[in-house]
């Protein structure tokens, strides 16, 4: 007789299952992409028709420790710079971020560096809000966000210039970015290895599968006529990008993924700072999920799959997942097990392999990242930093649920710099 412990597990068995061949299809079509990006004969210098006036819009809010190096790799980029302006928001920032930013400007003055500074009563209220003001004031034609611990390699711009004026349809471009400081500790390696999977798997294969990219919070270009005709960064939005990336589909134009446009960032060094980033982009996902699914049903195109793969992986996945470690346990303690007949160990052992195997194929696009160091990182992943996804899950949830219920308005929580 089928008991209740059985159904929950063939149940957590469909969901990851049904994750994990999506990732590995995801996978195979983003090599594919990379392969034909190699393969595209791209010329930067002579073939961009005409140079477009840029704004490049840097939020920063207490970043004394990473804005100099930041500001003087975006100083450096590669563009004309009469047709460039660098718009840093200082955002009430309570340390020395306006000073170094001052010296910068005096350091500079050929360069059209601006400084918008807020106070308490203006600012402080999140990275949406102070992009908004960026925008007011921008005079380019085109915007580019980088956050302010990006140092972009010298040519980028002209990658993602390149590529936003080949098609018309392409109402944004993203490029890729890297981690800096992979080295800095374990859990900076295992994130070196999450982002760079991430991208070529969940930008390059569903753009290459379904003309779908979504915003990333950096390094990207977007039109700014389309940034004004949506009204800009929705201020509630504590995933700004996500959001923005939904109502810029919604406006019939696609975003497109340039690889060869990168930035490098740094990344959470410690595991309380990775908690609270992450649970913030759980939120965030939670509530670009309440503000769009039910009304995008009547939708079509690209962008609905992915609000279905963000309920499947916040909700569904991340249930999968509990159920299945909490049948693990009973059935280690003699509590209870299932009883339905088949080897399961030999499934479990294939998702492990499929998961081993998703992750490698994205790891061979990154020149010395498929290495033996970061095969073993790999196998130890699923083990440990994919299991600390649960608590963040949790965290993000609860966090998401209590301010509704007390009708409190979501913080922005700002990364904290190493």
């Amino acid at each position: 007789m089928i008991k209740t412990i059985d159904y929950l597990f063939l149940y957590s068995l469909g969901a990851i299952w049904l994750l994990l061949l999506f990732n590995v299809r995801c996978s195979f079509a983003g090599y594919s992409f990379y392969l034909e990006t190699m393969a595209r004969k791209i010329d930067i210098i002579k073939g961009i028709p005409y140079y477009p006036c840029v704004s490049i819009l840097v939020p920063a809010h207490n970043e004394e420790k990473v804005i100099e190096r930041s500001m003087l790799a975006m100083l450096k980029l590669d563009y004309p710079r009469d047709k460039l302006e660098i718009i840093v928001i200082n955002d009430n920032s309570k340390d020395q971020t306006g000073n170094i930013l001052q010296n910068l400007q005096l350091q500079y003055p050929d360069r059209n560096l601006k400084i918008i500074t807020t106070d308490d009563q203006t600012g402080g209220k999140g990275k949406a809000n102070a992009l908004n003001m960026g925008l007011k004031q921008a005079q380019g034609e085109y915007i580019v966000v980088y956050d302010a611990d990006n140092t972009p390699e010298v040519m980028s711009l002209r990658y993602l210039v390149y590529e936003i004026l080949s098609c018309e349809r392409y109402g944004a471009v993203i490029g890729k970015f890297r981690t800096r400081n992979k080295n800095a500790s374990m859990l900076t390696k295992f994130i070196n290895i999450e982002t760079l999977s991430f991208q070529w798997m969940i930008q390059g294969g569903r753009w290459k599968l379904h003309r779908l990219c979504l915003l990333p919070g950096t390094n990207f270009i977007i039109q700014k006529k389309l940034l004004e005709e949506i009204g800009g960064w929705d201020p509630k939005a504590i995933a700004e990008d996500t959001e923005l990336s939904i109502r810029v589909y919604f406006q019939g134009y696609e975003i497109a993924f340039m690889p060869k446009a990168v930035a490098w960032e740094q990344e959470p060094e410690t595991l309380s700072v990775w908690l609270k980033q992450r649970t913030r982009w759980v939120k965030g996902n939670i509530y670009v999920l309440n503000k769009f699914l039910l009304s995008s049903l009547h939708a079509s195109g690209p962008i609905i799959l992915d609000l279905v793969y963000r309920l499947v992986e916040t909700f569904l996945f991340f249930s999968a997942i509990i159920i299945s470690d909490v049948i693990f346990v009973l059935g280690l303690l003699g509590i209870d097990k299932i009883s339905l007949p088949g080897n399961f160990i030999i499934i479990w052992v294939l998702a492990y392999i499929l998961f081993i195997l998703e992750i490698s194929i994205n790891l061979t696009m990154e020149k010395g990242e498929l290495n033996f160091h970061n095969t073993l990182l790999v196998m130890l992943m699923y083990f440990t930093y994919c299991q600390c996804w649960i608590v963040v899950c949790v965290r993000g949830i609860y966090s998401y649920t209590r301010d509704a219920v007390l009708k409190r308005e979501h913080v922005w929580y700002k990364t904290e710099r190493f």
